[in-house]
């Protein structure tokens, strides 16, 4: 408890065009790591478009490590098929809730992220002050596989006696 800094809620909310590993679709759901902590979603049957819509919650205590996104196939009779997997860093989201802004007009944007080599961003991700806190969303593209994104959106939880950001 001494080093946890806070919580992080990983809402995850849904998959575009992700890619068919069963005959004509496909059973997705997503595992997100990061350290030794493992969540994962419900599994949506029959669909390449899934609405998850489910929220995550991760226990933040080393920043710097990189946040694991992998969609998996669920199979009844054979192992899951990995569907892709993506990765992320909370540092510019942390970078932004530092800055301890108060009272911005909602949908304010607060730092936009550019899709680069370094990253999995399908598209600019925003930083925004959204009913009195920050968010920030992200569409992210998925690798080791041939089509497929997700779309998620990071929320900062504080929590009393963590040392905090």
């Amino acid at each position: 408890m001494e080093n946890l800094m806070g919580l992080l809620r990983v809402h995850v909310l849904r998959g575009v065009n992700l890619a068919v590993r069963d005959v004509v679709s496909s059973d997705p759901y997503v595992v997100i790591k990061m350290g030794k902590q493992k969540l994962k979603t419900r599994v949506v049957k029959n669909n390449v478009n899934p609405e998850w819509n489910e929220d995550l919650t991760l226990s933040i205590s080393d920043p710097n490590l990189p946040i694991k996104l992998t969609v998996y196939d669920k199979d009844t009779f054979s192992p899951d098929d990995k569907m892709g997997d993506a990765e992320f860093y909370i540092t510019p989201f942390l970078e932004a809730l530092k800055m301890r802004l108060e009272g911005l007009p909602n949908g304010t944007i607060v730092t936009k992220i550019q899709p680069s080599r370094e990253n999995c961003l399908a598209e600019e991700s925003h930083i925004v002050w959204t009913d009195g806190k920050l968010v920030q969303n992200l569409f992210l593209r998925l690798r080791n596989v041939e089509v497929g994104e997700v779309e998620i959106q990071l929320e900062w939880i504080d929590i009393p006696g963590s040392r905090g950001l």
